[in-house]
């Protein structure tokens, strides 16, 4: 019985030196080794926060990019995506419905010029990226909704254009909410 009680006694011990200790070095590394001290980035327009970088909104209106759909609504509380196989009826009628709505904003593409990653969502639902070739297809839509020329939308489309960490690590991204901060900011 007494080895019974020191293990007891040693195991509640461990469990909250454990728990305190891994929670301060996630904590710890979070600080050092990110750019923001573990603390979500945030993209600000005029003095004001207006979302959190990492994290895809919805954007609808024809001036803006549209990101990649999302499956949770875009809900940072409850990411996740449909769970919905490939060959699921139900799903690919969805998919289906976000091709046909991304061609009538786009009458210029062909069914075969939209890409993948703007009529599907991704499996967090709450992307915040899109691909050089997802921004691409829609510069002249946000040129013409804005009154800018297409040279001047795509310049400010290659400055928040992220490229991979040494080359190597990573994909060509282009974050929507980053972008479409500093459209707003060039139309000042």
């Amino acid at each position: 019985m007494k080895n019974l009680w020191i293990s007891l006694k040693f195991t509640l011990v461990m469990c909250v030196i454990l728990t305190i200790g891994y929670v301060l070095v996630l904590r710890l590394t979070a600080t050092v080794a990110s750019p923001n001290d573990g603390e979500a980035p945030v993209v600000e327009l005029n003095g004001k926060v207006v979302g959190a970088a990492n994290v895809g909104q919805a954007f609808t209106d024809s001036i803006y990019f549209w990101g990649r759909p999302s499956a949770v609504d875009y809900n940072g509380g409850g990411s996740g995506g449909s769970n919905k196989g490939t060959n699921n009826a139900e799903y690919l009628a969805e998919v289906e419905a976000r091709i046909n709505a991304f061609l009538e904003a786009h009458p210029y593409l062909e069914r075969k010029d939209v890409p993948a990653e703007m009529v599907t969502a991704s499996a967090s639902g709450l992307d915040p990226d899109i691909s050089p070739r997802g921004a691409e297809v829609q510069i002249r839509r946000v040129a013409e909704a804005r009154g800018m020329s297409e040279d001047q939308v795509r310049k400010i489309v290659e400055k928040i254009h992220q490229k991979p960490w040494l080359g190597l690590f990573g994909t060509y991204k282009i974050n929507v909410l980053k972008l479409n901060v500093a459209l707003d900011e060039a139309q000042k």
